[in-house]
């Protein structure tokens, strides 16, 4: 599948890692590696940016 060679080199480790569960046959597990990706790229910028109270009000 070409599509998701390209897709896992632009992404790097989580690419790699999206590209061995798929491998693997562990669809159920994507969605919640997905949550915990987005959560802590949530808090990387939460901490470098100007927009950090507006992210702490939805916890």
């Amino acid at each position: 599948m070409p599509t998701l060679r390209s897709a896992r080199a632009r992404f790097g480790v989580v690419g790699e890692l999206f590209g061995f569960l798929w491998k693997r046959k562990l669809w159920w597990l994507i969605p919640m590696v997905a949550v915990l990706v987005i959560f802590g790229l949530l808090l990387v910028f939460a901490q470098a940016s100007g927009i950090a109270p507006f992210i702490y009000t939805l916890f």
